[in-house]
């Protein structure tokens, strides 16, 4: 799968606690970019943030509940991108978990499949 030099980046913020059924939110969002064939997807664990409520998240020890925030970003053309939107619409419609979702242009400097895959 190539990927053309100019692509969209789809970045998904949400909060490590947020689920689909038992599942991950996070999760879940990958299984359905591979399924739509996307060009991958990155799932970033933050030591720290705060969000809409403006509740620190922290990952320092003494806490025993985390709810620590999550960044997912997928890199593909437009148009899968934009394809791929509804589906991330409806799966926060059932899953009632909070997110904040941007589109950025991006340029592609350098894409080369490992040989390992």
């Amino acid at each position: 799968m190539g990927i053309k030099r100019n692509a969209t980046l789809l970045r998904i913020f949400i909060g490590e606690r947020d689920k689909t059924g038992r599942t991950p939110v996070y999760e879940t969002i990958v299984q359905k970019a591979r399924t739509m064939e996307l060009a991958g997807a990155t799932v970033f664990k933050g030591i720290m943030g705060f969000g809409n409520s403006s509740r620190v998240h922290s990952s320092k020890v003494l806490r025993l509940s985390q709810d620590l925030p999550i960044i997912i970003e997928i890199v593909d053309n437009e148009e899968k991108i934009k394809n791929f939107l509804p589906i991330l619409d409806k799966l926060f419609e059932e899953s009632n978990a909070g997110a904040l979702v941007t589109i950025e242009k991006a340029e592609i400097i350098k894409y080369i499949h490992s040989k390992q895959d």
